[in-house]
């Protein structure tokens, strides 16, 4: 037997987007710093703990070493929802076999990737379960699979789910392995734990595979919060939980005192904090808990960061496809949910708390906490009018002057031990012409003006980060929960934060200009891209230059520049 003292542990984090969990970069899932923490607990000391994303690994062949090295290879991954990402890319299979064909010592492989595996990451397919040629395959908890192993000398391991006892030493145990982060500290969003498993059972959803919700209490959540901020972090999402109101409940009804001692604790352990946002919250609560709710999304709005979404799982507005997928909210009880966030939630910094929704065109933040649906394809009992009940139930909501922050449309991905598992991809794959034109009327006729409602021209979006360069401008996000992707004019510094105007906007990202702009140092191109300027009159601006006030360079421009300049006035005022 291997003594645990002298066990080298690799983690090698591929990645992983689930129903109630998101680890892609910037964030970093709960996976990695749980089986850190495992592995810690079991007696492997922290110095002898490596992670990796596999972005560092395709960018530096070297650092595959550690996975050679390793008496205790931890491959973490896996995608049971698609998506498009900017901040990484989730390993494909055959990088998974090979990282195990790399590894000299044991391999084990576990998260979400233990419920199946496709030919790719994408919607509109099947996947079936696979080892993928490693030694062992965690069906149940990969943190207690690690913990086991090393415990037990690396001879084996029954499968097995860890209990909340266990949970919290190693999510607190394991919180130092997010230093080794390439994102690590300043653009890193840590994905935190309330609880996970689902009451309901969608047909698609792998979510209620972890069974009933098990909560976790406010001390545990708030101390790895901690434990965290001592290692750098300032940025987090209550992100891995079916639904936020249900927290610290019975699983269905809201617990307002619960949000109130997570969310105080929260703010009290990090003083300096930077993100808090969330992601799931489920429509049925609402519906069913009207008051309760209310009074829970009171106390997640006065206590969050600005930006905050609150994904509702609608999932069809086709009742027909609703009754048979189990789904749990019709388009109507949907909308109402939608209208008791806008109102609760829906307000501004600086304005009064629970005076939503607030589509003032002069607002210059995002909204404290806005509504964000989800529409899957391909489910079974879909057809035609699926597609016209969709578009609808959006259409609806914008003409009653609601706001969502986002809208996700995505095609089902079959797992095996989910009731679509015997519809799988067929009608997906039929659909999909259907599918891709309506999901571009729906950016067109949506998309566009509600991003407009939500960030009027002038919304000032703080510290967003510079990721790439492309056709001459440079492209960035802020932290947080479905952050705006943001267009700025020119070739900037990468890695680096700046605050942003809005100026314009794409289907699902907005243009901007740095904020405040220094109207006798701006380019052409930021100068033409303020609203009611233009290229000409862009031209005249940069040859009157320098300028004493706002006044003189909106001279003959019918629209308000002053929200462009700090306090209104441009440099050299006095």
């Amino acid at each position: 037997m291997k003594d645990p003292a002298e066990i080298e542990v690799t983690i090698v984090d591929g990645y992983v987007d689930e129903p109630a969990h998101f680890g892609v970069p910037p964030y970093v899932s709960t996976y990695p710093r749980f089986a850190a923490g495992a592995a810690v607990d079991a007696g492997v000391p922290r110095e002898s703990v490596t992670y990796h994303t596999i972005d560092e690994l395709r960018e530096d062949g070297h650092k595959k070493r550690d996975v050679v090295d390793a008496d205790l290879f931890v491959y973490v991954g896996g995608m049971t929802v698609p998506g498009n990402y900017v901040g990484g890319t989730p390993a494909e299979p055959d990088e998974v076999r090979e990282l195990a064909w790399t590894a000299e010592g044991t391999s084990v492989m576990g998260g979400p990737v233990r419920f199946g595996v496709g030919e790719s990451n994408e919607g509109a397919t099947e996947t079936e379960r696979q080892n993928l040629d490693y030694d062992f395959l965690a069906l149940a908890d990969v943190e207690a699979a690690v913990y086991d192993l090393v415990h037990g000398g690396l001879e084996g391991f029954e499968d097995r789910y860890r209990d909340n006892a266990e949970l919290d030493r190693w999510a607190a145990k394991g919180a130092f392995v997010v230093e080794q982060h390439p994102d690590h500290p300043d653009y890193l969003i840590a994905e935190m734990e309330t609880s996970r498993g689902c009451p309901y059972r969608c047909s698609f959803c792998t979510e209620p595979m972890y069974g009933d919700p098990a909560f976790r209490t406010p001390d545990a959540v708030v101390a790895e919060v901690d434990a965290l901020s001592d290692h750098g972090v300032r940025h987090f999402r209550l992100g891995r939980q079916a639904d936020i109101l249900a927290y610290g409940g019975d699983g269905e009804a809201p617990n307002p005192d619960a949000l109130r001692e997570l969310y105080g604790g929260i703010r009290e352990a990090v003083p300096n904090l930077g993100t808090l946002h969330l992601d799931n919250m489920n429509p049925v609560t609402i519906t069913e808990y009207p008051e309760k709710s209310r009074e829970g999304i009171r106390i997640i709005a006065e206590h969050n960061t600005p930006g905050d979404t609150a994904a509702f799982g609608l999932e069809s507005a086709d009742p027909l496809v609703q009754e048979k997928n189990n789904l749990l909210v019709t388009a109507e009880e949907c909308l109402e949910a939608v209208r008791v966030v806008n109102e609760a939630g829906g307000w501004r910094p600086g304005e009064e708390p629970d005076t939503g929704p607030s589509v003032d065109p002069d607002a210059d933040r995002l909204p404290k906490l806005l509504p964000g649906i989800n529409l899957v394809h391909g489910l079974e009992g879909e057809r035609r009018e699926t597609f016209e009940h969709n578009k609808r139930f959006l259409q609806d909501v914008y003409d009653e002057g609601l706001m969502l922050r986002r809208i996700n449309i995505r095609q089902v991905m079959a797992f095996e031990g989910t009731e679509m598992a015997e519809t799988g991809a067929e009608v997906a794959n039929d659909h999909k012409q259907l599918f891709k034109s309506y999901k571009e009327e729906v950016r067109e006729e949506i998309d566009r003006p509600m991003l407009k409602r939500v960030a009027p021209p002038g919304t000032v979006l703080p510290n967003v980060y510079l990721e790439y360069h492309q056709d001459g401008r440079t492209f960035g996000r802020q932290l947080g929960t479905y952050a705006l992707l943001v267009g700025i004019p020119g070739e900037r510094e990468l890695g680096r934060t700046v605050d942003v105007a809005v100026t314009d906007y794409g289907f699902r990202s907005v243009s901007g200009v740095p904020y405040p702009l220094d109207v006798n140092a701006a380019s052409m191109d930021e100068l033409r891209m303020l609203p009611g300027v233009g290229k000409q009159r862009a031209g005249n601006i940069l040859v009157d230059r320098p300028y004493d006030s706002v006044e003189e360079v909106a001279d003959g421009v019918d629209a308000d520049l002053s929200r462009f300049f700090e306090a209104g006035r441009a440099p050299g005022a006095d």
